[in-house]
């Protein structure tokens, strides 16, 4: 493979050999100051920044500005910026592929050249056949923001529903069209939200979305009860059939599919992120019941697979860390379940394919695949390249080799093809990004947090890095919703790993890496143990000379945000710079803002009791802030944001200018055109990067690049 040390990369540095220029920093804007007070349990709780949760507001937009004004002024002095700006450009020009799948008589594939704003769907005939583009999101939009979000195809393949989302927004609009000539069948539908969608037949196919809010709010307004409906092609949307949700059987997610064979209907139904109800429905009887499979939220339970009337259920229903079940769809509740695959010690995810069952497990947050027939037989433990993260597997019953993705922190993305019968992998498309593998380590260390509980956090680093604590390290984690985080390669942290730097990722409790025991260990009232792991990262590399206070830094996004947030008001001695992204920062109103109430599973409210609102209060990163000398901070977020509100971000920003007594900037980082992160343009993402490496360079007094 090609070395990465390109001209521009020949100087590797973990300290600076002269002072940095210092920067002119633009003041902050006067960010007014509005008298609001909510009393909770008799405790009156200032909010004088609320204003800013009103993000269409004028007044809103012109602090935007300001704020946007003074963070690239300051951006615009860093020497190196365009250095590393350039280097991104360069790296990121490959080309990438997603794993093809078939539906009808095509093979599809995505494929980015290398610097398109969106990777572009093909198709071909078979195997061998010739490419041909089949959607170009970057033709959607002139500014190549709006992307392709889901595509879904009839069983026979003639017939595919897509989804577009634009400006990054988690509303969809979705298109059929007929994939022999690509002529749109019917009209646009308009206002889809958090949703799949299952064909039936060519007839028509099954959506979720909920009541769109009023103009004015439509990015910051509640969405509470979110509906399944049927779409039969060639109506109008107005008339289409509700099915399942509503005022009668209200619920926050709804999500449906069909088994393979599209005899039944499977529904989940939930208020919270974590754990579901499920329904099913057997479509090959008219007007046939929809029937109760499990009726409570205490666990996660899903339809994996179907023979006939036999389903196949995978659930951590008394299986904290997952098993697969089959029982009778004529008697489908759970005391007539069986166990086909029984839990075991490592965390269960499974797909199926080609008449197999592929079991994903994660031991200590890497992947184990262990494929199985549908009896339960054993058949492999399927060998992968390394230790790493492996996805994909899932295809048609009919087919005999399927497809899947390997990567880790030091392995860019790999796909191989992938023999059933056989067991054999053979590399399909193996990523072409500057980076030799060989020249850079990645090991597993396990730490104690503050209550001697087992953490374990990835470590990658360049070959023959010498441990002096002076290495800028960014540590990244994550601690929620039963996330589980695994090792995945990032074309953006050549730049940190090529200037002599860490990364390390740590895999935090309220994450799934251990299960849902390890998950509720990191929930509600027990929220805390999430940040003393992280805090306790931190201290593991600085006690064993990875890096140390003046060159360490800590990132994160959404719930990751949250935690950045609260650990930087609870010891922002630990770090040099801090990167909390699209956090959740007020936690007394998070519940208040698009489908924030259904986070109250892994938070509580401030309206659940005095107890729960009083822990909330005294961790919830914006009323956490006190005077003190806080570390360099770029908060990032995006106008966009209907998932994870901007408003947050904002207050944030402004009471930690208010807070902040040291002499370490505070900026705040608006993306426009942009929501939680997937649908963004290759442009923009290069932007920010280019801009998270240059503000923590600058601010740990490292120079990258140094010669050119």
């Amino acid at each position: 493979m090609k070395s990465f040390y390109a001209p521009l990369a020949a100087a590797l540095l973990s300290a600076p050999a002269f002072a940095q220029a210092p920067i002119k920093m633009l003041p902050y804007p006067q960010t007014k100051k509005v008298d609001t007070v909510t009393t909770y349990f008799g405790t009156k709780v200032a909010d004088p920044f609320r204003w800013l949760e009103n993000d269409q507001a004028p007044d809103t937009k012109n602090w935007v500005q300001e704020e946007n004004k003074v963070t690239q002024g300051y951006l615009a002095q860093i020497p190196y910026r365009e250095a590393i700006r350039k280097r991104l450009e360069t790296l990121w020009n490959y080309e990438k592929y997603g794993a093809p799948f078939k539906e009808g008589k095509y093979t599809y594939f995505s494929k980015n050249t290398g610097l398109q704003s969106q990777s572009v769907l093909y198709r071909q005939l078979g195997s061998e056949g010739k490419p041909e583009v089949f959607l170009d999101p970057n033709s959607f939009s002139k500014d190549g923001t709006t992307s392709l979000a889901g595509i879904n195809f009839t069983k026979d393949g003639s017939l595919a529903a897509y989804q577009i989302s634009e400006g990054g927004s988690d509303w969809r609009k979705v298109i059929v069209l007929k994939t022999a000539d690509k002529a749109i069948v019917g009209d646009t539908l308009k206002d889809v939200k958090f949703s799949g969608l299952a064909w039936k037949g060519n007839d028509g196919f099954y959506y979720s979305s909920y009541d769109k809010p009023k103009a004015g709010s439509q990015l910051a307004g509640k969405t509470q009860i979110h509906k399944l409906f049927y779409h039969k092609l060639g109506t109008p949307q107005s008339t289409d059939q509700l099915v399942f949700g509503g005022e009668k059987t209200p619920r926050r997610y709804i999500g449906a599919s069909l088994t393979e064979d599209e005899r039944f209907l499977v529904i989940s139904g939930a208020n919270t992120t974590s754990g579901n109800e499920l329904y099913i429905q057997d479509l090959s009887k008219p007007n046939s019941p929809i029937m109760t499979v499990v009726d409570n939220e205490k666990s996660e339970v899903g339809v994996l697979d179907n023979v006939g009337s036999k389903l196949y259920i995978e659930t951590n229903y008394n299986a904290p860390n997952g098993r697969i079940v089959t029982v009778d769809v004529a008697n489908p509740k759970p005391a007539n379940w069986k166990d086909l695959i029984p839990e075991s010690k490592n965390v269960l995810r499974a797909t199926t394919g080609g008449g197999k069952i592929f079991a994903n497990y994660l031991k200590d947050a890497t992947s184990l695949i262990e494929q199985y027939d549908m009896s339960s037989k054993k058949e492999r433990s399927i060998a992968l390249p390394s230790v790493g993260t492996a996805g994909g597997f899932g295809t048609k019953r009919e087919e005999k080799e399927t497809y899947y993705t390997f990567t880790s922190y030091i392995y860019p993305p790999t796909i191989f093809k992938y023999d059933i019968a056989t067991g054999k992998s053979t590399v399909f498309k193996k990523a072409g990004v500057q980076f030799d593998p060989t020249k850079f380590e990645s090991k597993q260390v396990f730490y104690n947090s503050k209550d001697g509980t087992r953490v374990p956090m990835i470590i990658t680093y360049k070959k023959g890095t010498v441990l002096n604590g002076k290495n800028p390290t960014l540590l990244y984690a994550y601690g929620g919703f039963n996330v589980s985080v695994t090792p995945s390669f990032s074309t953006s942290n050549i730049v940190l790993l090529e200037n002599g730097g860490i990364y390390a990722v740590a895999n935090l409790r309220g994450g799934g890496e251990y299960g849902e025991k390890w998950h509720e260990a990191g929930t509600k009232l027990k929220k805390q143990n999430v940040f003393d792991d992280f805090i306790a990262a931190g201290e593991y590399l600085i006690k064993n000379n990875y890096t140390s206070k003046d060159y360490l830094a800590i990132s994160g996004g959404s719930n990751g945000g949250l935690l950045v947030g609260a650990v930087m008001a609870q010891r922002p001695d630990l770090v040099k710079v801090a990167f909390p992204a699209v956090g959740v920062m007020d936690m007394l109103r998070y519940n208040q803002f698009t489908a924030g109430a259904g986070w109250a599973s892994d938070y509580g409210t401030a309206q659940d009791s005095k107890e729960m609102f009083e822990y909330l209060y005294n961790y919830s990163p914006y009323h956490a802030l006190k005077p003190a000398s806080y570390p360099a901070t770029m908060v990032t977020t995006a106008d966009h944001d209907d998932r994870v509100v901007p408003a947050h971000s904002f207050k944030f920003a402004s009471k930690l200018q208010e807070s902040q007594k040291g002499t370490a900037p505070v900026l705040i980082r608006v993306e426009t055109k942009a929501g939680q992160g997937a649908g963004r343009s290759t442009a923009q993402v290069i932007s920010e990067q280019t801009d998270k490496w240059s503000f923590m360079f600058q601010n740990m007094n490292v120079t990258p690049y140094q010669n050119n």
